[in-house]
C-alpha cells in the first residue's frame, strides 16, 4: 500500500504527579492517499495524543516522545526542522478538524475574519507569491483567496456566504460552525486532515449531515482523514479501514467491512459485542481500563482477555497478516480463513 502517513512503533509519555503516563506504547498506522481511517478506542486511549503528535502540537514540557517515526510524504516530522513543519506542513498540507468548533473560534472576530486570516497565512497562492511575503497581503491573491472562501462556504453548505462572513461566531448554529471548520481544514487544500471526534459535540441528525458532507468533500478532493472517533456507528458510515486502539496500543487494522464481519482481536470482539442490540441488552467488557502509569506488560488488553496466556504478558505480539489488509496485534487471533477473499 502506498502511504502518505506512517507512523511507526512511535512512544509518548506524558508527565504527571505519579510518574510518567506511558500513553503512546509503539504504536503504527498507514494512511494512504485519499484513505479515510477511522481511529477507534475508548477515552483515554491515546487517539488525540496521536492525532497531536502527528500535527508536532503536543504540550511543551507535559509530552516526551521516546522513540519511534511519523513519516509524512517519506520525511519524518518528528526529525524536522520545526520552522519548516511550521510553515510548510501544518495548517497547510495537514490540517485540523477539532471536536468543539465554538472554542475553537475567536468569538469577537467575525468569521470572514478568521477565514481571511488563515489564507493569509496557509492559502496554496503564497507559496507562488514570492513578493507577497514581503508586501504583506498583496491585493489580488487577497481577492483570489476570497472567492475561494466563498466556493468552499457554498460546498459545505452554509447559507448566504456573503452575508455569513460578517457575522460572529455565536451567530451560526452548533452544525453551520462545524461546518465552517471543515470548510478551514479544507482551504489550504491539504493532502491529509485530522478530524478529532468532530461530531461528537451534535446531535445525531446533525452528526449524520456532517459526516456525509466530510465524506463527500474529502474524496471530491481526494484528501486523506485521520478520523479519531469512540463511536463504532461513525466509524461504520464514513471511514474506508479501521484502527482499534486499547490503552496506548493499537489491537488492530482492517477494511471497514473485514472490521466489522470479521474481527480478529479478542479486544474487537468484545468492543463490537459491547453495542447494544435490538433487544436493548448491554454486554460490557469484565475488569477495568488499566493506569498507563504502571500498565501491564506485553499486550494491554491481556489481564481482561479470555484468551490470554503467559505469551500475552511477556511481550507485546508482533503485527500479524490475517486477512487482505487486515492485522492483528495478538498472539491468539480469531482466524476464520473460509470467510475471507
Amino acid at each position: 500500500m502506498d502511504e502518505l502517513l506512517g507512523v511507526r512503533e512511535l512512544e509518548v509519555s506524558y508527565a504527571t504527579d505519579r510518574g510518567p503516563a506511558r500513553v503512546l506504547d509503539k504504536i503504527s498506522l498507514a494512511i494512504a492517499p485519499g484513505e479515510v481511517v477511522g481511529l477507534v478506542g475508548e477515552s483515554g486511549c491515546g487517539k488525540t495524543t496521536l492525532a497531536r503528535a502527528v500535527l508536532g502540537i503536543l504540550p511543551v514540557g507535559a509530552a516526551r516522545v521516546h522513540g519511534g517515526e511519523i513519516l509524512f510524504k517519506g520525511r519524518d516530522l518528528l526529525r524536522e526542522d520545526p520552522r519548516a513543519v511550521n510553515d510548510r506542513i501544518r495548517g497547510r498540507a495537514i490540517t485540523f478538524i477539532p471536536q468543539d468548533p465554538f472554542t475553537s473560534f475567536n468569538p469577537v472576530f467575525t468569521v470572514g475574519t478568521q477565514l481571511m486570516d488563515l489564507m493569509r497565512w496557509k492559502s496554496p497562492r503564497r507559496a507562488a507569491d514570492a513578493d507577497g511575503w514581503f508586501r504583506g497581503y498583496p491585493r489580488e491573491r487577497r481577492r483570489a483567496d476570497r472567492d475561494a472562501v466563498l466556493e468552499i462556504l457554498r460546498a459545505v453548505q452554509i447559507p448566504e456566504p456573503e452575508r455569513a462572513l460578517g457575522r460572529l461566531p455565536h451567530e451560526f448554529s452548533g452544525g453551520q460552525r462545524q461546518r465552517v471548520m471543515i470548510a478551514m481544514a479544507l482551504l489550504p487544500q491539504p493532502d491529509l486532515v485530522i478530524a478529532d471526534e468532530p461530531t461528537t459535540a451534535l446531535d445525531v441528525t446533525i452528526q449524520a449531515q456532517i459526516l456525509r458532507l466530510l465524506r463527500q468533500l474529502v474524496k471530491e478532493r481526494s484528501v486523506s482523514v485521520l478520523f479519531t472517533t469512540h463511536d463504532l456507528g461513525t466509524a461504520h458510515e464514513i471511514c474506508d479501514r479501521v484502527v482499534v486502539m486499547y490503552a496506548g496500543q493499537e489491537m488492530e487494522s482492517a477494511p471497514t467491512d473485514a472490521f466489522f464481519r470479521r474481527p480478529a482481536h479478542p479486544y474487537t470482539r468484545r468492543l463490537l459485542a459491547s453495542v447494544p442490540g435490538a433487544d436493548g441488552e448491554i454486554r460490557d467488557i469484565p475488569g477495568e481500563v488499566p493506569s498507563l502509569v504502571d500498565p501491564p506488560s506485553g499486550c494491554r488488553f491481556h489481564p481482561r482477555c479470555d484468551a490470554a496466556t503467559e505469551a500475552c504478558a511477556v511481550a507485546l505480539p508482533e503485527a500479524k497478516l490475517v486477512g487482505a489488509d487486515h492485522e492483528v496485534r495478538c498472539h491468539h487471533p480469531s482466524v476464520m480463513t473460509a470467510e475471507w477473499p
